[in-house]
C-alpha cells in the first residue's frame, strides 16, 4: 500500500511542492498563512514513528519552511503545531502570525475558517513555490 494524503487534506488545502520528506500544501484558511507539512510515511500519527534519519528530515524541511513563512509574510512569530485530533496522519501546521491578525493573541483554532477565493490561492501559492525553489 502506497502513502496517501488523508481526504481531509485533500478537501481542505492545496498542493504547493513536494519535498524530500514531505508533501507542502496550504491550509484553505485565509485568516492566516498557514501551511502543512505531511510526511510521504505510510500509518503514522506521530513524530517518534518517524526513523531517526526521518525525524531530522522533519526538523529540517520545518524550518526551511519556516523561514520562507517569516520572509514572505514578514513576520517574526511562526507557530509550528503537531496535534492531530482530528486528521490522525502525520502533519505538522506552520503558520505566520502578527499582533494584527484575527484571532492575536490566542489560537488560530478559536475563530472560524474562511476559504480562499481561487485567485488569491493560486497567487500565494505560486509565491510559497517560488519563494521554496529559491531556497533549494
Amino acid at each position: 500500500m502506497a502513502f496517501k494524503i488523508d481526504k481531509k487534506f485533500l478537501n481542505s488545502s492545496f498542493f504547493i511542492s513536494e519535498l524530500k520528506l514531505c508533501t507542502l500544501r496550504l491550509n484553505d484558511n485565509s485568516n492566516f498563512p498557514w501551511v502543512i507539512l505531511i510526511p510521504k510515511r505510510k500509518n503514522l500519527s506521530d513524530i517518534s514513528d518517524l526513523k531517526l534519519r526521518d525525524q531530522i528530515m522533519l526538523i529540517k524541511e520545518i524550518v526551511l519552511i519556516s523561514k520562507i513563512m517569516k520572509k514572505i509574510f514578514k513576520t517574526s512569530s511562526i507557530n509550528v503545531e503537531k496535534i492531530g485530533n482530528i486528521v490522525n496522519q502525520l502533519h505538522v501546521h506552520i503558520i505566520a502570525r502578527k499582533k494584527s491578525d484575527i484571532s492575536w493573541p490566542q489560537s488560530v483554532w478559536v475563530v472560524k475558517g474562511k476559504n480562499y477565493k481561487k485567485n488569491l490561492a493560486k497567487k500565494l501559492i505560486k509565491k510559497i513555490f517560488f519563494a521554496l525553489n529559491k531556497k533549494r
